[in-house]
């Protein structure tokens, strides 16, 4: 054999060897995984879930209502989808809960939304070291 054709193998089966490594994935449906963290009413004062809602903040009680605790915690991006909640609202208040599940205290965590831009366009007001101005017929 020559050379060229032990290299082409070698070179063959290593790149198969790594990705086959790389693609090696397990599956698990993450929502069936994930635990009920315990209430914190002693010291949070959470002890249902419109209280949680509540303190994570962004009016987030009146967008989910939820009735037992184990409810919310089972919750998926799909079923608030189901519920009618905005993308920004779904991603906000599922990723509070993880927090939560960490075991953060929410002061640390829950913030207001970003205000909306004052600025409005498609770009910024200085271009190329120019400021950039409505075109105006100028008299």
């Amino acid at each position: 054999m020559s050379l060229h054709t032990l290299w082409s193998r070698w070179a063959t089966n290593f790149s198969t060897f790594g990705r086959n490594l790389g693609s090696v994935r397990t599956f698990v449906n993450h929502a069936a995984e994930r635990r009920v963290p315990p209430t914190r009413g002693e010291s949070l004062g959470i002890k249902t879930p419109e209280d949680f809602l509540k303190a994570i903040g962004r009016s987030a009680e009146t967008k989910l209502t939820v009735e037992r605790w184990e409810d919310l915690w089972r919750l998926s991006g799909q079923d608030m989808k189901k519920a009618k909640l905005d993308v920004r609202d779904r991603r906000y208040i599922l990723w509070c809960m993880e927090k939560y599940r960490l075991g953060l205290p929410i002061s640390r965590f829950a913030h207001e939304a970003k205000p909306k831009k004052t600025i409005r366009g498609w770009g910024p007001a200085v271009q190329n070291g120019k400021r950039i101005r409505s075109r105006r017929i100028k008299p």
